[in-house]
């Protein structure tokens, strides 16, 4: 008969399979849960940032002004235009010097300036390869699930989805458990109060609120690859100059004084209805799960 000392230990319920407890399991497979409140409801889903050279983007239908197929269309074009045809009679008089204008060869060993702004030009035109954000995502749709067992049933499930593309993926479908999911203050948005909130005018504007919602939407807009969000958020948009006076206002001191006067210049009509369209599309692109 077995001792009660032989008998294995129930897990901690912050604990996960492996040990861990939430927040070293997160930390572990570089992956967050993340609530976002929206005016269809409250749901949790997951983020990761990863290298753009380690991800695939969310699979949607293209349009010709998709911003994420921009860099392809300008590679191919400038490869177009670097075409050359190559006349071989032209080439063999080249080599024995007959095609010089001036009747001399060229000088081989004497580097022409001209090659290195060709390579600069070409190390220019290559993309870099930033972080950016990637979330539980599927065919250009967010999942969101309504409970955190809901979440770690899909998870475990085995079902399509962009993360699993992931290289720490299979170690947090093998260990997360539903007490895991708990997202830190940071990780929690209420976008269902930005609209709300702006209406009230400056003198109520809510900046942590403000400047969180700006983050997500941000990283919403860029996972999703909706075109309208990243064009609202873009530099020198409305609503990012709204953004950036908002953080000028959240820093205090001089720089806080000039940020306020700034927001005063901010029409609070505007900055909602362009808020309103940007929670619009985000909403309209979620996969509510039970």
């Amino acid at each position: 008969m077995a001792s009660q000392s032989d008998e294995p230990e129930a897990l901690a319920p912050e604990q996960s399979a492996s040990g861990l407890s939430g927040p070293e399991l997160w930390e572990e497979v570089r992956m967050a849960p993340v609530e976002i409140a929206l005016p269809g409801g409250v749901g949790l889903t997951l983020r990761a940032y990863r290298k753009s050279s380690e991800v695939t983007p969310t699979e949607v239908q293209i349009d010709e002004d998709d911003p994420f197929d921009a860099r392809e269309r300008a590679a191919a074009r400038a490869a177009d235009d670097e075409e050359v045809i190559v006349d071989e009679e032209f080439q063999a008089l080249l080599a024995e010097g007959e095609a010089d204008p001036d009747g001399k060869k060229a000088d081989a060993d004497e580097p022409d300036p001209a090659d290195f702004e060709d390579e600069k030009d070409e190390a220019d035109d290559q993309p870099a390869d930033e972080e950016v954000p990637a979330f539980l995502t599927h065919k250009g749709r967010l999942l969101a699930f309504k409970s955190p067992e809901s979440l770690v049933s899909f998870i475990r499930s085995g079902a399509p989805h962009d993360l699993a593309q992931l290289d720490t993926w299979a170690t947090l479908a093998e260990r997360v458990q539903s007490s895991d999911v708990d997202p830190q203050p940071d990780d929690r948005y209420e976008l269902d109060l930005v609209v709300e909130n702006l209406r009230g005018g400056h003198d109520s504007w809510d900046l942590p609120l403000l400047i969180a919602a700006g983050e997500v939407a941000r990283d919403l807009g860029y996972a999703l690859r909706l075109k309208p969000v990243i064009l609202a958020l873009s530099p020198g948009s409305p609503l990012d100059d709204l953004d950036e006076s908002l953080r000028a206002a959240e820093t205090g001191g001089m720089g806080g004084f000039f940020g306020r006067r700034r927001l005063k210049k901010i029409g609070a009509q505007q900055a909602s209805l362009g808020w309103r369209s940007v929670i619009g599309k985000i909403s309209a692109a979620v996969d509510w799960r039970d």
